[in-house]
């Protein structure tokens, strides 16, 4: 190193010496780290060679106690460990071992929310509250997409500050895309002071990130085993109200009308084929993601004990499979569908789109329309309703003894 002047040996392994790149006399310390080729250079902070010499050892002292004890010896940023961490798995996306779109997620919430929460910490100081509280802290400083998760009330400072991220987003998808920027991206705020909830979904991916750098600084012994973060916080979900027998009953009521006042076919259909999902979920108890995975083969017609007529249906989500029992009502409401659909072989889905390609959504936005148009958007607990709520409403029903529900 050509700006090293004054060079003295303490010991082999400690290097006492002056800069000669700097206008300070202040003396430095190198010190070789024990069965590693690493080394650590420090400011003494001094100008007095006695006093220099005495805090060299410190150092080297220091620096064995940490080795002994499992304590990092380098410091280093959660956002420079989160770098580390990005480029191989950008490396692990050009050997195809991961998708592409991988690193871009990654990296959106490196240098996203986790860079506003942890970004300047050093690693070695993030502990059980720091990644307890994360939850938390992403609601009260965050934005979802969907207001269907609620909303919450913000400040006018706040409401400047998400346009500012909002504008900064924008500025580096501009430079990824190789545009340039000749002057600064602007995003004027919101009038409107509410913005919706983070997601569940949306905390835990971040929080999988967040545990993915910190097991990489683990690998990389930055931080002790100690520091890995295993389980994570359990989320305080948002249960959605589930619907009265009056409120089911006027959904019902409202359905019909909605159906009758669509203006275009596809409309109709489209109505028609949600209005009907919504009473086949309320009468069967199918989660969303069997009424996705519903095929026309997996519904039977049968007969009980009694000789009464029910619908067997075998449905499948999220890996696992079951056997419903519905009553006869739940076969018409299906021939319903049957009847305007396109897509009714055996192995074709039950839900569709007016082509007959298989629903994504579910019609959650036709949904939301039929529950605005019913003014039963939002339960008790002031949530706004989903497609899951008529689950909850199934089970609801099923426990009041009599009840006629259609």
């Amino acid at each position: 190193m050509a700006f090293v002047t004054d060079k003295a040996e303490l010991k082999p392994g400690l290097v006492l010496f002056r800069r000669g790149d700097v206008d300070h006399r202040m003396w430095y310390c190198r010190m070789k780290i024990p069965k590693a080729d690493r080394y650590k250079t420090v400011s003494l902070k001094t100008t007095d060679i006695e006093v220099a010499r005495e805090r060299a050892f410190d150092q080297d002292a220091d620096i064995r106690f940490r080795l002994k004890h499992d304590v990092p010896v380098f410091n280093h940023p959660f956002r420079e460990v989160g770098r580390e961490y990005l480029l191989i798995q950008e490396a692990r996306a050009k050997r195809g071992e991961i998708s592409a779109a991988r690193p871009k997620k990654v990296r959106a919430i490196i240098e996203g929310a986790l860079e506003r929460y942890v970004g300047s910490t050093q690693v070695h100081l993030i502990g059980d509250e720091l990644w307890g509280g994360y939850p938390a802290w992403r609601r009260e400083n965050g934005a979802g997409r969907n207001r269907r998760n609620g909303v919450r009330e913000i400040t006018a400072d706040m409401a400047q500050a998400f346009a500012d991220t909002e504008a900064e987003r924008r500025t580096k998808v501009q430079q990824t895309l190789g545009i340039r920027v000749l002057k600064p991206i602007e995003v004027k705020p919101s009038e409107e002071r509410t913005v919706p909830f983070i997601s569940d979904s949306t905390i835990r991916l971040e929080m999988s990130i967040f545990g993915a750098v910190m097991n990489y600084a683990i690998k990389k012994r930055y931080v002790p085993a100690s520091q890995r973060f295993d389980e994570r916080p359990k989320l305080k979900s948002m249960r959605r109200d589930e619907f009265t027998l009056e409120e089911y009953r006027k959904l019902h009521t409202v359905g019909r009308k909605w159906i009758a006042e669509a203006e275009k076919p596809s409309s109709v259909w489209y109505r028609t084929v949600t209005y009907n999902m919504i009473l086949i979920a309320c009468n069967t108890g199918m989660r969303p993601a069997e009424m996705k995975n519903l095929r026309w083969r997996d519904i039977m017609p049968a007969k009980d004990r009694e000789g009464r007529e029910i619908v067997v249906l075998f449905v499948q989500g999220k890996g696992k499979s079951r056997k419903l029992v519905a009553p006869k009502s739940v076969g018409e409401y299906l021939e319903r569908i049957r009847a305007i659909s396109k897509a009714t072989a055996p192995d074709d889905r039950v839900f569709t789109n007016v082509t007959g390609k298989p629903a994504k959504t579910l019609y959650s936005s036709l949904i939301a329309d039929l529950l605005d148009e019913a003014n039963l958007r939002e339960g008790t607990q002031g949530v706004p309703r989903s497609t899951y709520c008529f689950r909850h409403t199934y089970a609801t029903l099923r426990l009041q003894e009599g009840v006629d529900v259609y």
